[in-house]
């Protein structure tokens, strides 16, 4: 049976809204209830060094409110914390919590279990073939941290 380009899109999109659908159900089951694929974005955004509002607008590539927005849900959760900046007493810095990393730790947890089940439901060489040419065709690497500013833009925008 052959499909369409679009078809494989809406697979491919598919594909990735099950994974992080299941991801974020289990979280919740977990203990975190509260935590939206966003929040994984914006914690690994702050890990990596952007550890103020404009950083991590420009790492996400969403608007500095929008940033903040995030950042405040995420202090109110006590996922990330705001605090002083040892160089400069007037700068305070954003750092993800021992909370914040328990959080990003279990999802990665949950993301190799559903891999797993995902191995099981086609088998070993399947999956890595499958992984392989993904690769191929998406390169890597696959996602980019503006990810969620591209899902969220204004398809009247040109991109």
């Amino acid at each position: 049976m052959s499909r369409s380009g679009a078809d494989l899109a809406l697979l491919l999109l598919g594909g990735f809204r099950t994974l992080v659908d299941r991801a974020t159900e289990e979280l919740a089951r977990r203990g975190f209830p509260d935590v939206r694929p966003v929040h994984d974005f914006a914690m690994r955004g702050i890990a990596a060094g952007a550890d103020d509002a404009t950083r991590l607008s420009q790492r996400l590539s969403v608007s500095r409110q929008a940033a903040a927005k995030t950042i405040a849900v995420l202090q109110e959760r006590g996922y990330v914390t705001r605090e002083t900046d040892p160089l400069d007493a007037r700068r305070k810095r954003l750092q993800v919590t021992a909370l914040g990393f328990e959080v990003l730790q279990q999802g990665e947890q949950i993301f190799d279990e559903l891999r797993d089940g995902w191995e099981r439901q086609i088998g070993a060489a399947e999956l890595e073939r499958l992984e392989e040419l993904l690769a191929a065709l998406v390169g890597v690497p696959a996602i980019r941290f503006d990810t969620p500013a591209w899902l969220a833009r204004d398809l009247g925008e040109s991109s």
